[in-house]
């Protein structure tokens, strides 16, 4: 060993020190809780905070911080601070405070990251978020009934074309089965059916890139660098072409609001070709991306309860025998809104598994330094940049607000016969106590659709099929999505199903 060379050891433990210092110098440098700001929780590793523990069980790290520290704390979270506000009487302050706080330009940013096209700046691209979301005028009201109808129609054509021949008992797997139906009923009501020969080979084709897209959308989510998820950059990039015009054009008989979004984005010469097909493979994973997790829940929870499923059903036949129609594949249901909203069960047992799966964090950004107000004379010190977060699943799961939280009671939204929309926590009464489809500015414009969607869904599935579980095993909530939206099942499972008997 020469003069100079030093040996191994003393490289390692240089850069040990090295290591140690970095993050000495991250721990003296990190935030320090200001006078009336919130208690704050930093976490031990640099940056990170305390991003792993809650990445795990965001639930039940949250209820431990409440038990310690009270309804309001703030958390690192991955280079970001996010103040929790747990008690769901402050929510409205939160809500109705959309000057300071903020939602679409974090929505902008992630969107435009996870999806692949460019930000809606005002400069470049003047008034085009105002423009779309004035489009969300054809997903309520009348609009909202065609476009319902198409939905109704085409959710029959499928099940027509895949289960009329089920004479005897067929076996799939649930997840696999609503993915199947309701990713091809929304896309032809959305975009338009493919005449191709091979239509349903093609939506079947794009469904599997769409599921393979999905299971990195966390990552995304999660400002995680496309670059380091494998495959899911070309499987995007494959994605969006299938949405390019010269392939968009070809499709037949497409809703209004798909066409009135390609009608604006036409508009706009500095969005290309590539941007607007972005544009447009985004409302799709908006228009699915949790409504299919949330008819697997609604099927699950009825087959796991034969009680359940029998009030469904029962309602389900008296409604069509009220109204002189006939069930079966060959024949065409028709339902108003005012019979779909009067399915009072059938609501009620869609509401109660959406209050167990959903686990969506209801987000606004501090535009500025400010002191926000709260219910009792309290008030909580922002920074400008802070995340201010609801999180909707603990007052879900909450037993002052509903009995037996864990357990799914189909009727838990029935009083008297009638929706139930009156809920209590220490004997006040709740404004906000059902949120599956977030709240305020943030609220998830397709609503609507998605609730007639999910119930029409069910609504053919029960009347024309006997249905029940093939396997005996639980399925558990998957966690990796916390946060985000409806979490998807751990496992799948297999169901059977036959056409049910004209006598019955």
């Amino acid at each position: 060993m020469g003069p100079d060379t030093l040996p191994l050891g003393t490289y390692g433990g240089a850069a040990a020190a090295a290591a140690l210092l970095l993050w000495a110098a991250c721990v003296l440098c990190r935030r320090r809780r200001k006078t009336g700001e919130p208690p704050l929780i930093n976490g031990w590793i640099p940056y990170l905070g305390k991003a792993l523990i809650f990445r795990k069980d965001a639930f039940k790290f949250l209820l431990d911080q409440q038990k310690k520290l009270g309804d309001i704390f703030t958390v690192h979270i991955a280079g970001r601070y996010i103040t929790f506000i747990m008690d769901p009487f402050q929510y409205v302050y939160v809500i109705r405070n959309s000057k300071q706080l903020e939602f679409h330009e974090f929505a902008n940013k992630m969107a435009s990251k996870t999806f692949d096209y460019p930000a809606l700046s005002k400069g470049k691209f003047p008034d085009l978020k105002e423009n779309l979301h004035r489009i969300y005028q054809y997903l309520q009201g009348k609009p909202l009934d065609i476009i319902s109808d198409h939905m109704m129609k085409n959710l029959q054509d499928i099940f027509e074309w895949k289960c009329s021949q089920a004479t005897d008992w067929e076996t799939e797997k649930m997840y696999k089965f609503c993915c199947s139906v309701m990713f091809e009923a929304s896309f032809v009501t959305l975009y338009g059916r493919v005449p191709a020969a091979d239509g349903h080979k093609v939506i079947s084709e794009i469904r599997d890139k769409f599921i393979k897209f999905d299971a990195s959308f966390p990552y995304l989510a999660a400002n995680i660098p496309i670059e380091l998820l494998g495959a899911t950059k070309k499987v995007r990039k494959e994605l969006i072409h299938h949405f390019l015009l010269q392939n968009m054009t070809k499709w037949l008989g497409g809703s209004k609001v798909v066409q009135a979004r390609q009608d604006i984005f036409e508009k706009y010469e500095l969005l290309g070709d590539y941007d607007k097909a972005a544009h447009h493979f985004a409302f799709l994973w908006a228009s699915v991306g949790n409504t299919i997790p949330a008819t697997f829940w609604a099927m699950y929870y009825l087959l796991r309860h034969p009680e359940a499923l029998a009030a469904v059903r029962d309602e389900i036949d008296h409604l069509l025998q009220s109204t002189g129609q006939k069930r079966g594949p060959t024949y065409n249901i028709h339902l108003t809104r005012e019979q779909l909203d009067n399915l009072v069960y059938l609501e009620s047992a869609l509401n109660e598994s959406l209050r167990m799966c959903s686990s969506s964090m209801n987000i606004r950004i501090s535009q500025e330094d400010f002191v926000l107000k709260l219910e009792g004379n309290q008030e909580v010190v922002l920074r400008k940049g802070d995340w201010i977060a609801l999180y909707p699943q603990i007052l879900h799961m909450d037993p002052e607000v509903y009995e037996d939280p864990k357990e799914y009671k189909f009727d838990r939204y029935i009083e008297n016969g009638k929706k139930k929309t009156t809920f209590y926590k220490a004997g006040r009464k709740l404004k906000y106590f059902l949120m599956p489809f977030g709240s305020g500015i943030s609220m998830c414009p397709g609503r609507f659709l998605a609730m007639n969607e999910m119930k029409m869904f069910l609504f053919i599935l029960l009347s024309h099929f006997d249905v029940e579980l093939a396997e005996n095993k639980a399925v558990r909530l998957d966690n990796s999505r916390m946060g985000l939206g409806i979490l998807l099942p751990d496992v799948d499972i297999a169901f059977r199903y036959k056409l049910r008997s004209l006598r019955n």
